[in-house]
């Protein structure tokens, strides 16, 4: 609590306040902000109304009532006031001129907090007048209802023309002051709308249409006297909008400014209590028709308005909009507005996101940074997600075909290793598309893959005037051509019932990897046993990038990629004639997510994205080099290495000293394998395998 004293002619002491004449929003906004801040201060507005939209406070005293200049000075003369701020309505010039004079000659300061001020595009419709009394005039040469919302005070300029006045539909504050002025011009109750703003573009079109308005009636003020929303109103009603005034130059100091001044003034911090509310909002596939009611609400009453430029074109909030939807776009925009322009009160940002926010959306990325950026103090704000409708519920809709037994899958962006195999895999499958390029790509792996006979159905332009859903061939596909939003549907009843049932566990047959006899003893193989017990020591979990350095014939590549198509696999081999071997192998199997490296460790990973597992079959004894490299990739790891030979096991005693090991497992493995010989079947013992687990931690 803070009280600023000063010491009177007794040697007491009084407290002194800060004086407020308040006829705004960022008056009664400052008056908050001065309150939760604990700094007594008096504000004096003209009307009951006025007092009662006032938040009471024990900091804060109401005078209420009109004053002139010698009302305004005695009462600052008594009151023992410490500083003077007039924030009332730019267009209350008279109050402001006796504010100026009342203090013109005392020791105090002034301080003028002007309101924000919004700047918008012209609208064809709209017609502007220098005087209520020319717009007053001109109203006669219109015919219709009009909707008058200049405020009670200015009723009298337009009701002295009776055909005017009998077909007026008023809004006002809901005061006495503002309803007897109107029963003392003769305006009929049903005719007047007593309510408290601010009022969304959605309701005055409300109004427009329950009132059948030809016309509405406007001051061109401030972005919080609700002007943009009048006159987004009468464009999409299709109405003229009649504009009383030009936006006046207002002079003063900002929110901002004036809390800095008084920051001075008081020895004392001021708590700026707004707040930023974001709403990250799927939009449906962009058509306004797509919107869930939530969403639809969220952007009527947006401040800010942020997304990719199609999903904002067709809306206009309070303040601006701006085609951003990646992090590193919105976060330092909204600090900046936040810092710069809007910490004076709370703030409405929504970020639209094509679909569904939840699904195959940016949404997820954003959402984190902004908690991250809360989190460190950097922006106050209350963070909300909303869902949208999906273009794969929404085609799945119009064709009749449930998605919950389907895969769903995205281009959007995406290589998407492995399509072919993922949609032989599946009867029904669904694609999420950039554009034509993936829908020809689309057909061009369909049809190098043999799978002529699947049912394609695209969805193109959805929600959209240009909207088609039809069947294409992949031939048709490929040949298919027009930018736009596509997302496409696969039916494959042709499904080879093998394909359905998917190993869960390594333990390909060795004989199953092409290996070249001549080279057999050149390219070593990891064998069947210890190659499952290798990948089960590498805890590999989908997403994981595995380094498969050494890959001779590339079966741990193999067996490892094949476990998930969300796994990517580089095996890194020095041998022209083993590379020649691991890219055989991938082609037999099919597995688009191994990259084959033709290098030396560790150079060959130079360039890799960096790996969480690691297995290394060979090092050629650069093992230390190898880890070493590894761990300036800065990344945690899982590692496994096996050893045959004593070098390499000499070489794994001295690398388990390094600080960065962690959680060592040694195992030795002894295979044996029984083989016919004659009538009995006799034991074969493998080499010896020493198998070598950690992690590698920072």
């Amino acid at each position: 609590m803070t009280e600023v004293r000063e010491t009177g002619d007794n040697g007491g002491s009084r407290v002194k306040r800060i004086l407020i004449f308040a006829g705004t929003t960022e008056g009664r906004k400052l008056s908050e902000c001065l309150a939760e801040s604990g700094i007594y201060h008096t504000l004096c507005v003209a009307t009951e109304y006025g007092e009662l939209v006032l938040k009471k406070s024990p900091f804060a005293e109401v005078h209420r009532g009109r004053m002139d200049r010698e009302d305004i000075r005695e009462f600052i003369e008594n009151g023992s006031f410490t500083a003077v701020v007039d924030a009332t309505h730019p267009y209350a010039a008279a109050v402001t001129a006796n504010i100026k004079a009342a203090v013109k000659d005392m020791d105090i300061p002034y301080l003028r907090l002007k309101r924000d001020t919004f700047s918008c595009d012209e609208y064809e419709k709209a017609v502007y007048f220098d005087t209520n009394e020319d717009c007053a005039k001109a109203l006669k040469k219109i015919s219709g209802n009009i909707l008058l919302t200049v405020g009670s005070k200015e009723l009298d300029k337009y009701c002295k023309y009776e055909d005017i006045k009998e077909r007026l539909f008023v809004r006002v504050l809901p005061g006495m002051e503002s309803l007897r002025l109107c029963v003392e011009q003769g305006i009929a109750g049903k005719r007047i709308i007593a309510m408290q703003g601010p009022f969304s573009v959605q309701m005055n079109e409300a109004v427009i249409r329950q009132y059948e308005i030809a016309c509405i009636v406007t001051k061109q003020s401030g972005m919080r006297g609700g002007y943009p929303e009048k006159l987004e109103a009468a464009k999409n009603a299709g109405i003229p909008a009649y504009v009383v005034g030009k936006a006046r130059e207002d002079e003063g100091c900002c929110f901002n400014e004036v809390c800095d001044k008084l920051e001075k003034i008081c020895g004392q911090g001021i708590n700026l209590n707004g707040r930023l509310s974001i709403i990250l909002a799927g939009a449906g596939m962009g058509d306004k028709n797509s919107l869930t009611k939530e969403v639809k609400d969220e952007i009527e009453d947006a401040d800010i308005l942020l997304g990719a430029e199609r999903l904002i074109e067709p809306y206009k909030p309070r303040i601006e909009k701006r085609p951003f939807y990646l992090a590193d776009q919105i976060i330092p925009y909204l600090k900046e507005v936040w810092e710069e322009k809007l910490c004076m009160e709370n703030c409405r940002a929504v970020i639209l996101f094509s679909g569904d926010s939840g699904f195959y959306s940016g949404c997820r990325d954003l959402y984190k940074a902004l908690t991250q950026t809360v989190q460190k103090g950097e922006l106050r704000a209350d963070i909300k997600i909303l869902p949208g409708i999906s273009s794969v519920a929404y085609l799945a809709a119009a064709i009749g075909e449930n998605y919950d037994d389907a895969a769903i899958l995205s281009m959007h962006g995406k290589k998407l290793p492995d399509l072919a195999k993922r949609i032989a895999k599946r009867r029904k499958t669904y694609i999420l598309m950039s554009g034509v390029k993936d829908v020809n790509r689309l057909g061009e792996i369909l049809l190098k893959s043999g799978m002529n006979e699947v049912e394609i159905t695209l969805g193109y332009q959805l929600s959209y005037p240009g909207q088609q859903i039809k069947k294409l061939t992949p031939k048709e596909c490929i040949e298919r051509k027009g930018e736009g939003l596509y997302v496409c549907f696969i039916k494959n009843e042709c499904i080879n019932e093998n394909t359905i049932h998917k190993r869960l566990t390594p333990g390909l047959p060795d004989y199953e990897f092409i290996r070249d006899n001549a080279s057999m003893h050149k390219v070593p193989m990891t064998k069947e046993e210890v190659r499952a017990l290798d990948i089960c020591k590498l805890r590999l979990y989908d997403g994981a990038v595995v380094y498969d350095i050494g890959s001779g014939t590339g079966s741990i590549a193999v067996e490892t990629a094949a476990l998930s198509d969300d796994i990517q696999v580089y095996a890194i081999e020095r041998k022209k004639e083993a590379v020649s071997l691991i890219l055989q192998n991938k082609e037999k199997f099919g597995l688009e997510n191994i990259n084959v490296i033709e290098a030396d460790a560790p150079e060959g990973t130079d360039k890799l994205p960096t790996a969480t597992h690691v297995f290394i079959g060979g090092s050629g004894g650069k093992l230390k080099r190898i880890l070493q490299t590894l761990y300036d990739k800065g990344n945690d790891m899982r590692v496994v290495i096996n050893a045959v030979s004593l070098e390499t096991i000499s070489e794994i005693k001295e690398i388990l000293s390094l600080h960065c090991i962690k959680n060592i497992e040694i195992t030795q493995i002894n295979i044996s394998r029984a083989k016919e010989a004659g009538a009995h079947h006799l034991f074969r013992a493998e080499n010896p395998v020493l198998i070598c687990a950690f992690d590698l931690e920072h």
